[in-house]
């Protein structure tokens, strides 16, 4: 495994990439470890196809970037790290890979804890586990981390509902889900079993027909989705999916999804915002995921009752960011930011690290090409 250090981010925090390598040189995974700082990384591996080993790289960055803020909002003793295994899922898993990027998380000692993620699932995590100890999710822990982000969203949107509508009461509230995956579909039978009426929009057909057989959904075209009527949108596929364009075509009340890294830039919150669209942060409300992974390293392990108590806990700070919102007039996201650096700046006192604000890196030390 090669270390390939990159630039430290805007506020000057420390962090690191690591690359891994098969033995004949090709990249199989970036690793990216946003502040090592503020303790033990934590994040999912994920797994897609990417145009080059520079796309996957900043993916793994700024997913890993948010990962921290996510975890600092959570309350979890963690900081934001990420792996990105460049291939695709249906085609490119072998046991090889896993060893390989097993033994690679080994040799970090702890520094960073993975878990499923997009494109990868428990059993991909048991193959993992087989050469590393830092593996959470795996089949006989946690498992499939998507209900339990589903759940975290679910209780956002409920939350955003009680700010926007008066009611928690989701009973005939229109949603549109943009993605009906691991997370999508089950967020989309939470809100099918509290009433609400489903739009649903994904490239996969089975999906679309499970959505509307099981759960009464009426299926929208993609790229009509964000612009179709409803009170809520949850974007849960990839991000960015908000950009200028988008934020003056939707005709929404509420966006609140599982999707990492929604927006195209943070403007775009203001531009939500001047429209009356109460958008809420991703690494706000997607937070069940994780929440379940760490469960499984509190004493006596994964417990589902210390789950929901925090998921409490997310639901809780997430009506605290919008009543903050309501007072001040300000956008969830800047109120949610500035929370966030609260939190850090305890995590950093509390430990008595401070960040390597000199550090600076070569950019050009960063791949640009999957060889």
């Amino acid at each position: 495994m090669e270390r390939v250090e990159h630039q430290a981010g805007p506020e000057g925090e420390s962090g690191e990439l690591h690359r891994v390598r098969a033995p004949d040189g090709r990249t199989l995974a970036v690793i990216a470890l946003d502040a090592p700082e503020l303790g033990p990384g934590i994040g999912g591996c994920r797994m897609r196809p990417y145009p080059d080993l520079a796309a996957a790289v900043a993916d793994a960055r700024a997913l890993a970037r948010a990962m921290t803020t996510k975890v600092l909002l959570a309350g979890l003793p963690f900081s934001g790290a990420k792996a990105v295994v460049p291939g695709d899922p249906r085609t490119d898993k072998s046991p090889a890979l896993w060893e390989a990027l097993g033994a690679a998380i080994e040799r970090l000692g702890g520094r960073y804890w993975t878990g499923e993620d997009s494109g990868t699932t428990p059993a991909d995590m048991d193959l993992l586990a087989r050469s590393c100890r830092f593996v959470l999710g795996c089949s006989r822990g946690a498992g499939d981390l998507g209900p339990m982000t589903a759940e975290g969203v679910f209780r956002a949107i409920r939350a955003a509902a009680r700010a926007r509508f008066g009611t928690g009461d989701l009973a005939g509230l229109t949603v549109a889900i943009q993605g009906l995956g691991a997370v999508g579909m089950p967020l989309a039978e939470r809100l099918a079993a509290a009433g609400a009426r489903l739009l649903v929009a994904d490239l996969d057909p089975d999906k679309l027909a499970r959505a509307v057989a099981r759960l009464g959904a009426r299926p929208v075209a993609p790229a009509r989705l964000l612009e179709t009527p409803a009170e809520v949108v949850a974007p849960c596929a990839f991000g960015p999916v908000l950009d200028a364009a988008v934020a003056e075509r939707l005709r929404c009340a509420v966006i609140a999804g599982a999707a990492n890294n929604q927006l195209a830039a943070a403007e775009i919150a203001l531009r939500l915002h001047a429209r009356g669209i109460l958008y809420l942060p991703d690494y706000l409300v997607n937070a069940g995921g994780v929440i379940a992974a760490a469960a499984e390293l509190e004493p006596g392990g994964y417990r589902q009752e210390r789950v929901d108590a925090r998921l409490g806990l997310l639901e809780a700070r997430v009506e605290r960011v919008l009543a903050e919102a309501a007072a001040t007039g300000r956008p969830p996201l800047l109120v949610t930011e500035a929370l966030a650096a609260q939190l850090r700046a305890h995590r950093l006192a509390a430990t008595g690290r401070r960040a390597r604000a000199k550090a600076r890196y070569p950019t050009e030390a960063e791949p640009a090409s999957l060889s």
